[in-house]
């Protein structure tokens, strides 16, 4: 099965400071142990364009889009840093990086649906699921999913499509933007509560939010997902999947309390290929969202990418 690695040097300009968790170095720890592992030689490793601004405007509003592209260009020009909230901070290289990693997206779309590859995930930075309809937020700017499975609809023709997200952090940008959306069927498990103590309560009928409290383990995460997410997904019969892939629900990661490990992972993905070779000819576009644990990270990523792979 051919698996496409999307990522770009630019990705790596998008810096928010020393000591921030949303950093260059979770790009480097996944190259570092895709190429220890031998698993880099295995991957069709492709480099991300930059997204055009008609799938941007699939996602985001066009006030949005032109005011924050306004923002991020002086930012670029200028030099200083531009803080969009207390975690989320606009450098130089963000605009760079935010424009490669919404195009590694829906490059990846294309890719998959033009029958190119069989699924693709994109190594890419900033993350997007906090991104809404008008507001950057939580170290996000664009929203990548959203922006490559409102492509897949609009662009490409899809009828059916699934967002599945495993952030340890509720992706409320993307329930934002696909809310009501009935040709979206969003099934998503997080640490509630936490930041952005959000998804208690379902913003529309097409979305499955799987709240659970800090410390949950594995085994629970997994008899939650089967009781919660496998019946409506099967049911609905997405033509195509796309993953909000944050790691940052390992048991090593700070920034949530949860207990998953490295084969928790491969089981999600194990799902998640098994329902997309059921209903959609094995089309998956995975995006990087959250995992700030390094050693971590680059552990869960694999893992993902084994299970893609096989």
């Amino acid at each position: 099965m051919t698996t496409a690695f999307y990522t770009h040097p630019d990705c790596r300009g998008h810096d928010m400071g020393v000591g921030h968790p949303e950093c260059p170095a979770r790009l480097d720890a996944i190259d570092d142990l895709l190429i220890a592992s031998g698993l880099q030689i295995a991957l069709d490793c492709r480099e991300a364009p930059v997204v055009a601004l008609a799938d941007l405007g699939n996602a985001h509003s066009s006030g949005f889009v032109a005011e924050l592209r306004d923002m991020l260009e002086r930012v670029a020009a200028t030099g200083e840093p531009r803080a969009i909230d207390p975690d989320t901070i606009a450098c130089a290289g963000t605009l760079k990086a935010a424009l490669r990693a919404a195009g590694a997206a829906v490059a990846a779309t294309d890719a998959v649906i033009d029958g190119d590859v069989v699924n693709a995930f994109c190594a890419v930075r900033p993350p997007g699921h906090h991104a809404t309809r008008d507001q950057a937020m939580g170290f996000c700017f664009f929203n990548n999913v959203a922006i490559a499975a409102r492509h897949a609809l609009d662009v490409r023709g899809l009828e059916r499509v699934a967002i599945i997200d495993f952030d340890v952090h509720h992706g409320n940008g993307t329930e934002d933007i696909i809310a009501g959306d009935e040709r979206v069927l969003m099934a998503s498990i997080f640490q509630h509560p936490l930041y952005p103590y959000s998804g208690a309560v379902p913003m529309g009928t097409n979305m499955i939010n799987v709240p659970v409290p800090p410390y949950t383990r594995g085994p629970a995460i997994r008899a939650l997902i089967d009781e919660n997410w496998m019946e409506r997904l099967d049911a609905f019969r997405p033509q195509m999947i796309f993953v909000s892939a944050g790691f940052d629900a390992h048991r090593d990661d700070d920034l949530g309390q949860l207990g998953l490990v490295e084969a928790d992972y491969a089981w999600i993905t194990e799902k998640i290929k098994a329902l997309a070779e059921k209903h959609a000819k094995g089309r998956i576009v995975s995006c990087l969202e959250g995992g700030y644990n390094l050693g971590a990270l680059a552990r869960s990523v694999a893992a993902h990418l084994r299970v893609l792979m096989a």
